[in-house]
């Protein structure tokens, strides 16, 4: 199991160093959550402040645009080389020209999908992408708790994966924690995005290994 802490949880004020230090406590990724006001009820950041978490980061970058006009956010994101770059297919035409574009540029295409979206709308397209992304809470703000019946969709989509010989992951955002955890991995799961959970823990390492399930 992979974690990737959510920077939406980390102290703003002291974000060089918390990045700094979920790189060393065993993180695999550190996802970034863009969103424009627009797609989500809530801004956040963009590429300058972006750019300085992957200056201080020791592993790669796993950028979520929540935003309208993928394709414009895209290009402001592709030049910070980040190992994933996901875009909601609730917002977007053409989905298939948008992973082309990204791959084009170096970056692995993922597609995310929302709590209600189902897994159908990826029939066509599984097979061209990197990674899949599940919210398992409504997107916009951290802090939500877990919808549970995201395990059997995680289910769902491991089964139509291996059915279709696709070669993406599947990343589970929102609600996260030592205790769903394990459920998500007997699912199917490849990556996991926790951020109040780590950020608000004693031991940034410890809630990384209970994640991981390494106890």
């Amino acid at each position: 199991m992979y974690v990737a802490p959510s920077i939406l949880s980390a102290d703003f004020g002291n974000l060089k160093a918390e990045i700094e230090a979920i790189c060393e406590a065993g993180c695999d990724l550190i996802h970034v959550d863009v969103m424009d006001g627009h797609f989500v009820p809530n801004l956040t950041i963009g590429p300058v402040v972006v750019n300085a978490v992957a200056k201080a980061a020791t592993k790669p970058l796993d950028i979520h645009l929540m935003v309208e006009n993928n394709t414009f956010f895209a290009d402001l994101f592709l030049p910070l080389k980040p190992k994933f770059l996901t875009f909601h297919i609730e917002e977007e035409k053409h989905p298939l020209r948008l992973i082309d574009h990204i791959r084009k540029n170096g970056v692995s295409p993922g597609i995310v999908l929302n709590p209600h979206t189902p897994i159908n709308s990826l029939e066509y397209i599984i097979n061209e992408v990197d990674m899949v992304l599940l919210m398992s809470v409504n997107p916009g703000f951290g802090g939500q708790s877990f919808m549970p019946q995201v395990i059997e969709k995680t289910r769902a989509l491991r089964e139509m994966i291996d059915k279709k010989n696709a070669k993406c992951l599947i990343e589970v955002d929102g609600g996260i924690n030592g205790l769903n955890a394990p459920d998500l991995e007997e699912a199917g799961a490849d990556i996991l995005v926790a951020g109040n959970y780590i950020f608000s823990s004693n031991s940034y390492e410890q809630a990384i290994r209970a994640i991981k399930l390494e106890f």
